[in-house]
């Protein structure tokens, strides 16, 4: 589970298979993690991430978009 990110006391990563689905990306802080859509960005799972925390995980993959998209494709493609 390769990290690509590290910023703002978040973690965001990808698992290794995981299916057909469409390119997310994992974000992790403490004990909490959640999932997001790369495009269009959205919350796809959240398990215990306080709304707070998934606003400003939300707008970082937004603002990070394309360099997760770059990383999800090379990440997939290997």
């Amino acid at each position: 589970m390769p990290t690509v990110l590290r910023i703002l006391g978040f973690r965001f990563h990808f698992y290794s298979d995981e299916g057909s689905e469409p390119p997310h990306i994992h974000v992790e802080s403490g004990d909490s993690e959640c999932k997001c859509w790369l495009s269009p960005v959205a919350l796809a799972k959240n398990r215990g991430m306080s709304a707070v925390a998934i606003r400003k995980v939300e707008r970082l993959v937004y603002e990070n978009q394309a360099f997760l998209l770059e990383k999800y494709n090379d990440f997939q493609s290997q």
